[in-house]
Parts: structure tokens; C-alpha cells; sequence
């Protein structure tokens, strides 16, 4: 196959500035971030650490994320407690469920951007 991965994630927004500070400020993503362990990052992209990446449509009736939002951006972390004490500490709303975790998959939370767009967070198991 002549696919390598994912080279971008674009999607629209009210304010696009604000929106990229946001996640640069609060998850340390976009352009000129790099994840640890990866080098630095450029002007233009954000360095990530290899990893599972999940492909998968839902049916359009799913309830797994908000029904008004055509997609939910699903994020892999390291030290997902750390993280959401960060977040909260923001004042950031931290959505958790006991049953979207298991010893197969990992942990998972939630939160939404300031346009109302969801993020899952995913710790996957060790």
C-alpha cells in the first residue's frame, strides 16, 4: 500500500488562532510542538511519537460523542492522571466513565475544545 499515515488533520473553525493556542497551551500540540523523545518540531508541523493509530468510521447514529459534531479526535497519552490534574487545574471539564476502560484498551477521558469539539484522551495499556 502506498499509504505511510496520517499527514494532517484539518478542520474548520470560528477563531483558528485561538483554537491553535488552545491546544498548544493545554494538550502541547500543532505546529512547532514536538512530543518527547521525537527532536524538535518546525514552523509548520507537530513531531509525534510513533504508535497504533485507530481508522474507523462509526454509524451516523453513534452515541459514542456528541450528535451535532461529525468527528471526535482521539488523542494517545503518557500519565493520562497527570494530564487530567493539568486540565483541571485549567479549568478544563474532565469527562470520565468507569466503563470506557478496560485491561485490553486502557484508560480514556474526555474534554472538549473551546468550540465545543470532542478530544479523547487514550492511556493505552502498558
Amino acid at each position: 500500500m502506498p499509504v505511510l499515515g496520517i499527514g494532517g488533520i484539518f478542520f474548520r473553525a470560528k477563531d483558528p488562532d485561538a483554537l491553535n493556542a488552545w491546544y498548544r497551551e493545554n494538550l502541547g500540540i500543532g505546529a512547532g510542538c514536538a512530543a518527547e523523545d521525537t527532536g524538535p518540531g518546525d514552523e509548520w508541523s507537530w513531531t509525534i511519537q510513533g504508535g497504533p493509530l485507530i481508522f474507523s468510521p462509526f454509524k451516523a447514529d453513534t452515541d459514542y460523542w456528541p450528535s451535532d459534531r461529525q468527528y471526535m479526535l482521539n488523542l494517545r497519552v503518557r500519565d493520562l492522571d497527570g494530564l487530567l490534574e493539568q486540565l483541571n487545574a485549567s479549568g478544563i471539564d474532565v469527562i470520565i466513565k468507569p466503563e470506557w476502560n478496560s485491561p485490553e484498551t486502557g484508560q480514556f477521558a474526555r474534554i472538549h475544545d473551546p468550540e465545543g469539539n470532542p478530544i479523547e484522551l487514550w492511556e493505552a495499556p502498558a
